[in-house]
């Protein structure tokens, strides 16, 4: 059985000043909201966060960005936060943006124990200068290092308590792999269910990734609101 946890606060409480950590999520599609915001009450600082994004200004990640909380970023889209443009544009926030696709077979990587790989994307880029490059097959490919972390923050539909997790649907996301490359994975569970309750063919992330859980409650924030205009 995993460690099940009873507050936020007791979930990050072994996070300190310095750490790495990955954090799932999609804009704000499946991030483990609950574990951020204790993350923010915590007052850790001096992070380093692996995300695809970090989050809005006013939730998120986007939260630590505002307490000074993180000193350096690697993701791969930042457009929604204003926050992080005025720190990076300051010299306060260091950041390594890296193509999407790029990113989830970084971390893809580093939960599978490969130390690197060559991709197509970024070379002939700023992306590229300082790295190595190998051509194949008379094309140029970059060699990018597979990424892991002291933690990772997952956020999940369902856990059993032996670890075993269900994404639903596109908050599946970076999920499953920032779970398999965090030397310490914590998941948040929108419901805790009994061993034999999920369907073996159906689990996304074994437990065997999984050392934490905890239930609670999501917000669910919509990003960006759009709504249908009547036809005049």
């Amino acid at each position: 059985m995993k460690t099940i946890y009873t507050s936020f606060e007791e979930a990050v409480k072994d996070i300190k000043d310095h750490s790495t950590i990955m954090v799932g999520g999609f804009g704000l599609v499946g991030i483990p909201e609950n574990l951020i915001l204790a993350l923010v009450e915590s007052k850790v600082k001096h992070l380093t966060v692996i995300s695809n994004n970090c989050g809005v200004d006013d939730w998120g990640l986007g939260l630590l960005l505002e307490n000074k909380q993180i000193d350096k970023m690697i993701g791969s889209y930042v457009g929604e936060n204003k926050e992080f443009e005025r720190q990076v544009l300051a010299g306060e926030l260091e950041v390594e943006l890296t193509p999407q696709g790029t990113l989830a077979e970084r971390i893809r990587a580093g939960g599978a124990g490969i130390p690197a790989f060559y991709t197509p994307a970024g070379v002939g880029t700023p992306i590229a200068e300082g790295k190595e490059v190998r051509n194949f097959d008379g094309k140029d490919y970059l060699m990018v290092t597979g990424l892991k972390a002291d933690f990772s923050l997952v956020r999940a539909a369902k856990g059993d308590r032996l670890g075993n997790l269900v994404y639903n649907k596109t908050a599946r996301n970076f999920n499953p792999e920032i779970a398999a490359a965090g030397a310490t994975t914590i998941a948040e569970v929108e419901e805790l269910v009994e061993v034999g309750s999920l369907d073996p063919d159906n689990i996304h992330t074994p437990g065997i990734y999984v050392q934490g859980l905890i239930e609670g409650k999501q917000e669910k924030r919509i990003e960006r609101l759009t709504l249908r205009k009547e036809a005049q």
